[in-house]
């Protein structure tokens, strides 16, 4: 473990445009430096590196960070081995605290059980390539397969022989420890002897993303239909199929160059797509889709298609994967195979130039694939119907950008005849209760007195209370917003007049709005950002912000350089571009996207109550209802009126 010293002396040290420019051609831009995207294709350089910040940030494809996120990215390395790496670079000794003993063993096992599965590997491939078994069965299945000799190679494939303990017994006479054997699922302990686990198989090896053999797959070549077809390794220090991902160490750059990711099932699946020219696919290797595997693709892009082969069972059974890398934040595309074909089959049917242009017109997006499919099924049978209205809005409500749900809620009312507002309604229903479930109650603080009426010009405002019920709404650019003059402007001082202080600091001023009306931001990264600013109010403004970029945690470092370089949000743009003084914009414009935010919530209230009542059954009680949107009527009236107030 790298200590914290450590870290901080290698960002001091670490200067992005001098590590950028070891792999891209920067160009100086004002106080910038401008490129082409190394992370996509592009003609037009939108790829901006600040020096003053450390940061860079891509305005074509969103990638954005610090210098470690940078090597991280363009290296695909870990956080650790990308600190090493800068380390290495400017010659900074990495110290790590020293490991217990049993830390050290633990780390010689894992690289014992490394060891011995590099060596069963090269042992299945030179059985395949030289023994007269190998070639004869293993071989020969590969080619009738179809793969040639350069992509059995490549993917390091390989035959076990078809008797009890040969693998055991060569390793045991090359010196390779039995507990080794046996942890590594290549072997079975059987007291007095050991057993291959993948005799009579045809190996396919399982990498690691930095490429080292971590476990196999085999395939029997035996028609008894008693013995399972693929057997894979059992899990180990070294291997955790819901982790791993077969192919990603051979797809990786494929997939960061072209920004897209083709998902499919089996290990013949990409290898098959690889030999005719589709190299940026990977196969979740028949186990159910994992949030590890998602995130394991979503280090290199937001874009995935996945390939069905037209099986309208299996299909339904890996729709709830597919909402999975919805609720991950991906772009999920959906390309179906003609009938009678798998991946497999069709990329060995076709060239690389006409397996390309199929996939690209065939894919579509997700939701509309999904609604299309179930209401084919749903027909005119209501309960059906209503079903997959269920089924769809729960699919919406998994995505987590607000306009990608509010395009696809559009889509979905027109396809499905069914009113916007009530597929709305209930989105932000299921997202307010997934929300609620993770968010934690910030303890009210005391909060300074509300201005008195005059000139407020030059006076921050206090916001109308909200009532309790409009608690826990979620609404994401609000909060993006409100984060954004935090990280921006924390320490910048508003005027007030009254309550013994003449001056309020931006970020003291936003927190005792949200306090005042114990509110708490739902967005779990907007939270932990907002709740650890509160930790460094000591440090100067221009210390927060190189906090925050530096952050341990990468999503949080990442969403704030994100916001800090956001040159899409209407309000954000509007304040940068105006000629008006700093001191009048922030006064008017922080208490706005105050306003604004709690707007947000009172309306989203007011929408669901008036729902509820409209839908109550005529023995309800409708007084409370009643009472509710009353109240809310009266919010968002006095809020209209001092977002108008402001504006003006």
């Amino acid at each position: 473990m790298i200590d914290r010293a450590t870290i901080d002396r290698i960002f001091d040290a670490a200067n992005i445009v001098d590590v950028v420019g070891e792999f891209v051609s920067l160009k100086k831009r004002g106080v910038n430096y401008l490129a082409c995207c190394p992370f996509h294709d592009e003609k037009t350089p939108s790829f901006s590196v600040s020096a003053t910040k450390n940061i860079y940030k891509c305005f074509g494809c969103g990638k954005g960070g610090n210098v470690v996120n940078f090597v991280m990215e363009h290296e695909h390395l870990s956080y650790v081995e990308a600190l090493k790496y800068l380390g290495k670079k400017y010659g900074i000794e990495i110290k790590e605290r020293e490991l217990t003993e049993e830390e050290v063993q633990e780390g010689n096992r894992r690289e014992s059980l490394m060891v011995v599965s590099a060596y069963a590997q090269e042992y299945f491939s030179r059985t395949l390539w030289e023994q007269p078994d190998g070639k004869a069965i293993g071989l020969s299945y590969f080619h009738e397969r179809g793969f040639n000799d350069n992509i059995i190679k490549k993917f390091q494939l390989g035959y076990s022989p078809d008797a009890r303990s040969a693998f055991s017994n060569h390793a045991l006479r090359d010196g390779y420890k039995k507990e080794y054997l046996v942890g590594a699922g290549l072997s079975i302990d059987k007291g007095e002897t050991l057993i291959d686990r993948f005799s009579g198989r045809v190996m396919f090896p399982i990498h690691s993303i930095s490429g080292r053999v971590i476990a196999f797959g085999g395939r029997t070549l035996k028609q008894d239909k008693t013995v399972a077809k693929y057997f894979n390794s059992p899990e180990s220090e070294i291997y955790s199929k819901s982790h791993v991902l077969y192919g990603i160490f051979f797809a990786k750059q494929a997939v960061t160059r072209q920004q897209k990711c083709y998902l499919v099932e089996g290990y013949t699946d990409v290898i098959s797509m690889h030999q005719a020219g589709i190299e940026n696919v990977v196969a979740s290797s028949g186990t159910s889709l994992t949030v590890d595997q998602i995130k394991l693709i979503k280090r290199f892009t937001p874009n995935v298609t996945v390939l069905y082969d037209g099986d309208a069972a299996g299909i339904k059974a890996s729709l709830r994967g597919i909402d999975m890398l919805l609720e991950e934040g991906l772009n999920v595309k959906v390309a179906l195979l003609p009938d009678g074909d798998d991946p497999d089959s069709f990329s060995r049917k076709h060239s690389a130039s006409e397996l390309e242009a199929f996939l690209q017109g065939a894919e579509q997006d997700f939701i509309s694939f999904k609604t299309k499919l179930l209401s084919d099924e749903a027909k005119t049978d209501p309960l059906k119907r209503a079903a997959l209205i269920t089924d769809v809005v729960h699919s919406i409500a998994a995505i987590p950008d607000n306009i990608t749900r509010t395009v696809y809620v559009k889509e979905c009312s027109q396809l499905m005849t069914i009113e916007e507002d009530i597929l709305s309604t209930e989105v932000a229903k299921l997202r307010r209760r997934k929300w609620q479930d993770g968010a934690a109650k910030r303890p009210a603080g005391e909060t300074p007195a509300t201005p008195p009426d005059g000139d407020e010009r030059d006076v921050a405002p206090a916001a109308t209370p909200q009532p309790v019920f409009t608690h826990d709404a979620y609404h994401e650019a609000a909060e993006r917003e409100l984060v954004y003059y935090l990280l921006k402007f924390g320490d910048r001082e508003l005027p007030l007049r009254n309550g013994g202080r003449e001056h309020l600091p931006v970020a003291e001023y936003i927190m005792s709005e949200l306090q005042k009306d114990d509110l708490t931001l739902i967005n779990p990264h907007h939270r932990r950002l907002f709740d650890e600013y509160g930790k460094v109010l000591e440090l100067a403004a221009d210390d927060r912000a190189k906090y925050f970029f530096n952050h341990p945690d990468q999503q949080v470092a990442r969403l704030a350089v994100d916001i800090l370089s956001d040159h899409y949000n209407l309000t954000i743009e509007r304040f940068t571009k105006s000629e008006e003084p700093e001191n009048y914009k922030l006064c008017r414009d922080v208490p706005h996207a105050i306003l604004s935010y709690k707007s947000a919530i009172a309306k989203q209230r007011y929408i669901e109550a008036s729902h509820r009542l409209r839908d109550a059954k005529p023995e309800q009680d409708m007084a409370p209802l009643m009472a509710q949107l009353q109240s809310l009527q009266q919010v968002r009236k006095a809020f209209s009126d001092e977002l108008k107030r402001l504006t003006t």
